[in-house]
């Protein structure tokens, strides 16, 4: 959410804080009705404007006075209740909680729930914050729903709730808070099922588990009986089949029932389940304590394996690996280090198995020595994936969708600004667009699209001679929503190719967000032959099929930059395959800060800058974010970088086929490629990431030019800009890393396609030439995958896959280079190639097909001919320059020493 026109300004300023200090636990509709809908206990108010909750006390509820019209738009600008004391400004309620040490430690709902409900007009706002004794803030719902909810964490004290009337009409609510209490399942009391579907009984709760074709498990229990399923279609848009070919039987303890490739067992006294390999010895998971439900919630607790590891719960800010931590999955809008706004319910185990809670709900998961995980609903409705990390990350985007096949210009940065009715910019128009679409290519820098309206207010005119402009400049144009997308086909049809929604509209939780998603990349795929490209800050399960997750709106610190670098790996371990943030962030500026998190982002899939907001940490002053702004030299390192980027987009766009078809994403935490190493969890690994399994990169987040902790796995690793190599695992400290370089290392047996140098925009490109980066070690290979980029017939299998492979033996390196196969509109029938092959001595011959190519002395000698061969003795490496090959034919490069 970008916010910040004329009229909006400040209400829309104090919004973006208080949604930014959200509470931990989450506001969505199950929670609200499960406040709203619990038993009324003996409700006290022990003096006006006041309740307790304890032993004698489980509920309490208060009436607000009729506010007949907002009146401020965050609790800084309440009056002090001696100044308000008819809470005609702000309602406040005073809540003491009290309850005995432990009582909180395995509860399903974590804490006080606490819910305001109004009685008219459901879209009127009432935004609720929960402050404790000592004034800290500990809980808040400020969205756009009715009810608000939230939860006051392990609450024990005084409590003070705070109630901001932002946009109401003669309207007053009901505040509620309840002390959930628990029960536990008891004994097995019924056990009966076969064909891949079983039910079980204990005492008033029901359960069920259907085993799912490719080895799958769906556990439901409901202590009301009711198999309900609240989330419809909307997340698992089709359910898989069930496999029927299980089998039962009695192991005195326990009943188990035997699937593909496991066991469930389900015990009888008290009801647990275990899931075990086919064995029926080795765990997968095994529940230590039975199923607990409270007044609103249910939690599943399961032992600890000794070396266990977490991970998932979506885009969790800051993390990656969840062992000792407690992790939320809920509707929030802080977008800083412990942020969740792109949360999803969601972990995957070490041991072999990974869990989806199918539900809207917010979600407490503690990966402590018991692992207790629970939603904020009193159902349990679970799928459960097995295999190594990858396999359970394919399964689980099977179940809720994969990753979407982005535009090739998707891939290439973005730029973001209002241009029409912007307070901060001045007046100007939606066509001056244009004039920064100049700027990108005076500096030679990549620029794939344009949102040209992002800020509330902002509209825009001159929409397809706008669209038409940037398609001239070799992008494509966006635009933002804070209203819906009801204009979506004319806008697409005017030229809009790519839609970033908005926090504020996508509504009462995350289904209508997720809703919202669909529609959206529909929207664009309906009315054009485009495929959809689509943004949101807010979102849910699912999501990834549908858009880039967007980390949200941030302020520009060296923190900044490192705590994002766990974040987008970390991420991918919840089948996100597109998760960012801005460059530089939205609020800052600094010069050096910019060009770092540049480097940082420059192998993630999806980047965009946005300007409008900035000031400069330095001078106070208004700055815009573009990536020349600063001048030398710091416009030439972020050209370097950008350019880089755009040369590796066939890289890039290969890792996207491959999420497209696996779940897994490019940007990956070291553990995904090497599970069995423990250095890769380490707090050094955690602040680098892999770039498909052939690059590390090892940012620099502080302001030094030293990079220590660099943590290189097995293997041989090679320093993209020296040429100097590694052997794994090591730590390098002391790595030299000027402002212009970023720590880049290459794995050993790399081959990797590149555009040539100097290209800009894969519009522009010469498609008759492709490059490719050979790091010799052994034999490997490398399968291209390319279509055109940018409609939706890759669908329907028009692409093209070409496969190189690269063979070192003691006295030559052979580089094979296949057919490409397959065919796409405007596939070219030839090219030529150049390779940089690293690491070896001068070769005394390099030959194509058996026939010796000519050997040059220089670059310039050899960018004069139409083919041969240099040697860099200073670097090790040799380009090989080939003349244009048909691309349905095969040939041989060789490198004889």
């Amino acid at each position: 959410m970008h916010i910040g026109l004329h009229r909006r300004l400040d209400l829309t300023r104090a919004r973006r804080a208080r949604w930014a200090a959200g509470a931990s636990a989450g506001l969505v509709t199950a929670l609200a009705a499960a406040l709203l809908a619990s038993p009324a206990q003996q409700a006290s108010a022990a003096t006006p404007g006041s309740g307790v909750l304890d032993d004698g006390h489980k509920s309490v509820t208060w009436q607000s006075p009729v506010y007949p019209a907002g009146t401020v738009g965050d609790p800084g600008k309440c009056p002090s209740q001696a100044g308000d004391p008819d809470n005609k400004v702000c309602d406040r309620f005073d809540l003491k909680v009290s309850v005995p040490d432990g009582y909180w430690d395995d509860n399903p709902e974590g804490g006080v729930p606490v819910s305001i409900e109004w009685a008219k007009q459901p879209t009127d706002d009432f935004d609720m914050y929960i402050y404790d004794d000592a004034g800290k803030q500990v809980a808040a719902s400020a969205g756009t729903a009715d009810p608000e909810a939230t939860v006051i964490p392990k609450a024990n004290g005084t409590y003070h709730v705070v109630v901001v009337p932002y946009d109401v009409h003669d309207n007053s609510f009901v505040g509620k808070a309840y002390l959930p209490e628990t029960t536990d399942a008891g004994d097995l009391t019924s056990f009966k099922g076969d064909d891949g579907s079983y039910t079980v009984e204990a005492g008033a709760l029901k359960a069920r588990a259907d085993f799912l074709t490719g080895g799958g498990l769906r556990l439901q229990a409901d202590p009301s009986g009711d198999f309900s399923d609240p989330t419809g279609s909307q997340i698992v848009r089709k359910q898989p089949a069930i496999d029927p070919h299980t089998s039962s039987f009695d192991a005195g303890a326990y009943y188990g029932i035997r699937a593909h490739g496991a066991v469930l067992r389900v015990y009888k006294k008290p009801l647990r389940f275990g899931l075990y390999k086919a064995d029926d010895k080795t765990r997968i998971w095994q529940e230590d304590k039975p199923l607990r439900w409270s007044t609103g919630g249910m939690r599943q607790s399961l032992e600890r394996g000794r070396d266990e590891q977490f991970f998932g719960g979506g885009e969790q800010n800051g993390s990656f690996s969840h062992r000792d931590k407690t992790v939320y999955v809920a509707n929030n809008t802080n977008w800083n280090e412990g942020g969740y706004n792109n949360s999803q319910p969601f972990y995957l185990s070490s041991a072999g198995y990974g869990v989806y809670r199918n539900t809207f709900a917010p979600g407490v998961y503690d990966f402590g020595p018991s692992v207790h995980t629970g939603q904020q609903e009193r159902r349990l409705d679970a799928y459960y994936f097995l295999g190594d990390a990858k396999e359970v990350i394919g399964g689980y985007t099977s179940l809720v969708g994969k990753p979407f096949m982005p535009p090739v210009y998707g891939l290439e940065p973005g730029d973001a600004d209002c241009y029409l009715h912007n307070a901060n910019q001045g007046e100007r128009h939606t066509l001056d667009a244009l004039k920064v679409a100049d700027g990108y290519v005076d500096h030679q820098l990549p620029l794939g699209w344009m949102l040209v309206n992002d800020g509330y207010g902002c509209g825009y005119e001159n929409l397809a001679e706008t669209a038409k402009g940037l398609q001239d400049h070799g992008a494509q144009l966006g635009l933002w929503t804070q209203d819906g997308i009801g204009k979506l086909a004319d806008q697409v049809k005017a030229g809009q190719r790519v839609a970033k929604l908005d926090v504020a509209w996508v509504g009462n939780g995350y289904g209508m967000s997720l809703d919202a998603c669909d529609k959206a990349k529909a929207g664009i795929e309906d009315n054009s032959d485009a495929r959809g490209f689509v943004w949101m800050p807010v979102s849910w399960a699912g999501a990834q099929r549908c858009s880039v997750l967007w980390s949200g709106d941030q302020k520009l610190s060296w923190d900044y930059v490192r705590w994002q670098i766990p974040t987008y790996a970390g991420a991918t371990m919840s089948g996100i395959a597109y998760n960012t943030g801005d460059v530089g962030s939205i609020y800052s500026h600094d010069a050096k800060m910019y060009a770092r998190d540049l480097q940082a982002k420059t192998f993630l899939p999806a980047i965009m800058t946005m300007d409008g907001w900035a000031r400069d940490l330095t001078t106070k002053q208004k700055i815009n974010q573009q990536p020349w702004v600063d001048g030398e030299p710091y416009t030439s390192i972020n050209r370097k970088y950008l350019q880089l980027r755009e040369r590796l987009l066939p890289y890039l766009y290969t890792l996207s086929a491959e999420a497209a078809k696996t779940g897994v994403g490019g940007v990956r935490p070291l553990y995904l490629e090497y599970p069995d190493d423990p250095k890769t969890l380490g707090a050094t690994a955690k602040y680098e990431y892999l770039a498909g399994d052939d690059f590390l990169v090892a940012p620099v987040y502080k302001d030094s030019d030293t990079r220590d902790g660099i943590y290189l796995p097995k293997g041989t690793w090679t320093d993209y800009w020296t040429g100097k190599t590694y052997q794994g695992p090591t730590t390098v400290d002391g790595y030299h890393a000027p402002l212009d370089t970023l720590p880049l290392f290459v794995k050993a047996g790399a081959v990797v396609p590149m555009w040539p140098k100097g290209t800009t925009s894969y519009k522009s490109r010469d498609v008759h030439e492709l490059d490719w980066d050979v790091y010799p070690q052994g034999h490997s290979s490398y399968t291209l995958y390319e279509d055109d980029g940018v409609t939706r017939k890759f669908a329907d299998g028009a692409s093209a896959t070409q496969r190189v492979t690269v063979g070192q033996e003691e006295n030559a390196t052979e580089v094979n280079v296949g057919a490409s196969k397959g065919s796409y509109a405007n596939k070219p029938d030839s090219r030529a190639y150049r390779f940089t092959v690293h690491g070896e001595d001068a070769p005394r011959q390099v030959s194509m097909g058996g026939r010796p190519l000519t050997h040059v002395a220089s670059p310039d000698a050899l960018a004069a001919t139409d083919s041969g061969w240099y040697y860099d003795a200073e670097t090790g490496v040799t380009t090989v320059k080939t003349t244009r090959q048909p691309l349905d034919s095969d040939f041989r490069v060789t490198l004889r020493r």
